[in-house]
């Protein structure tokens, strides 16, 4: 099989309380979102893609923020008020993609059209992950876990607030059932059929939450791991997030992801917000 190829793509950034990424098992969903924590200790993070140039086909994992709720390149309130569609949940992050950031900048960057994408594997429905959902909406397949696009309709206030059907209103998006028992709670999804593309669910942070794990024919491979955690120092210390449904099981799922990181077979382990980490290539 030819190689793998793996780009990370920032696409702009996320302003957020501190004990919303590193808030660890006693973090109260209120300390998390912010509402205690005074405005100027809040922090940026990026917000990172993931476009895989696969032998079978180009994959996209996750799409970031819309151009629309940062249309000059810098922090707008009310564009981002509108694109969220949430005044609550504009209280919890703040979002800005600087231009050329936009998931549809890069690429048209890099001559690909979103028709020439065969595959976008959402992790999650949170809104630094889908509500760019629709500058993608002509790829040929749109996938996301029914575990996570159920869990978005329970009746829950944390629930309510997260995750607004807008974002992928109109868009052709698909759900797919577990077919595989890879993971911390033995579910997973063979997106090609051969394993080398896993989405493993990593419940705790939402319900259907999936990691990416990208395996070559050697069995080295590369962990996406969302929102699992926020850093690599998540799963090697071991912190888990202040925004979470199922805290025990979140913990569950940031011990796999250590256990997978630290394996002689991990190439690289890497979270969509991480401030170590920077714009590469990564060949598998």
């Amino acid at each position: 099989m030819d190689k793998i190829k793996i780009h990370v793509l920032r696409t702009g950034e996320v302003c957020v309380s501190p004990y919303l990424p590193f808030g660890g098992d006693d973090c109260s969903i209120i300390k998390a979102s912010g509402l205690t924590t005074p405005r100027s200790k809040w922090m940026w993070l990026p917000v990172f893609c993931f476009l895989i140039e696969h032998p079978k086909g180009m994959v996209l994992f996750d799409t970031g923020w819309h151009r629309e709720m940062s249309p000059d390149g810098v922090y707008d309130k009310s564009a981002q008020i509108k694109s969220l569609g949430s005044w609550f949940l504009y209280q919890i992050n703040q979002g800005r993609i600087a231009k050329g950031e936009a998931i549809s900048e890069h690429l048209e960057r890099m001559g690909i059209r979103p028709a020439d994408i065969d595959y976008v594997l959402l992790s999650h429905l949170d809104c630094d992950h889908a509500n760019g959902l629709r500058q993608v909406k002509d790829a040929k397949h749109i996938l996301v876990s029914k575990a996570e696009l159920e869990g978005t309709k329970r009746k829950n206030i944390q629930i309510a607030i997260r995750f607004q059907k807008r974002w992928w209103q109109g868009v052709d998006m698909h759900t797919f059932e577990w077919n595989g028992n890879e993971g911390p709670v033995g579910k997973s999804y063979d997106v090609l059929g051969d394993g080398s593309l896993m989405m493993v669910n990593i419940p705790g942070h939402s319900e259907g939450l999936c990691a990416l794990k990208i395996r070559n024919e050697e069995g080295k491979y590369v962990l996406l791991f969302a929102d699992g955690g926020y850093a690599t120092k998540s799963w090697r210390d071991m912190i888990t997030s202040g925004i979470t449904l199922d805290k025990k099981m979140q913990r569950q799922s940031l011990q796999w992801i250590r256990e997978q990181s630290l394996s002689s077979d991990c190439v690289a382990s890497l979270a969509s917000h991480d401030v170590d980490v920077r714009p590469h290539i990564i060949e598998l």
